[in-house]
């Protein structure tokens, strides 16, 4: 999941990047409305964690532009408002789910899976191939029913090719979608997680690199 945060205190911006970051989850920051067009002009997102009262734009006019375009982002707005007028305001905007402040950070995590699985198709919260389970929810991966101690970055890798479902993956679509705006492209960072990964899933091999294409999952 790639994630963009929208908040202008950016002390619990930061710290809820890095723990989702932990969860394997790509998360780009900004701290105002107008970065976050910006981001939102340039980068796909899955979904979108708005405060209401960012400077310059806010985030209830942010919600409004991604409501009216055909990007397929999901919006949570954040808000210390906790009245149901608010609240109401705050749906009726376009967003897909909103959240008061403070919250605990479970909650947020688990209202992010929720909007990541409204998407076309959707996703189980469970995913398996191979015999590979891949449980989103709990955040765990096995393979013939031995638990795999995966990185961050090697979990989003093989959720990006579970998700492909057999279709072939270019390391730009993997870059985009496992990493966040901070990454050099023209790393070898990919690469380097793909070959681990394919240590740690064990034989027979199930990721096959194409050269000059991408890497597919498959028995």
């Amino acid at each position: 999941m790639r994630v963009l945060m929208a908040d202008d205190e950016r002390m619990l911006a930061d710290t809820v990047a890095e723990g989702l970051r932990r969860l394997s989850m790509a998360v780009d920051v900004v701290y105002d409305g107008d970065s976050a067009l910006e981001r939102l002009a340039v980068n796909r997102y899955d979904v979108a964690v708005l405060d209401r009262d960012m400077p310059g734009k806010t985030g209830d006019e942010v919600c409004r532009r991604i409501a009216g375009s055909d990007a397929g982002t999901r919006v949570l707005l954040l808000t210390a408002a906790a009245g149901i007028r608010q609240r109401v305001e705050g749906l009726g905007l376009g967003a897909d789910d909103y959240l008061t402040k403070p919250f605990a950070f479970a909650e947020l995590v688990a209202r992010l899976q929720a909007l990541s699985r409204r998407s076309t198709p959707a996703l189980p919260p469970v995913l398996e191939r191979d015999g590979i389970v891949l449980d989103i929810t709990r955040h765990t991966a096995s393979r013939d029913g031995l638990a795999l101690s995966l990185s961050p970055k090697e979990y989003a890798v093989l959720h990006v090719l579970m998700r492909a479902d057999g279709r072939m993956v270019s390391a730009e679509e993997l870059l985009e979608q496992a990493w966040d705006e901070h990454t050099d492209p023209f790393t070898n960072t990919v690469r380097t997680t793909v070959m681990t990964l394919r240590r740690k899933l064990g034989d027979p091999p199930v990721i096959h690199t194409v050269p000059r294409v991408g890497y597919r999952l498959g028995a």
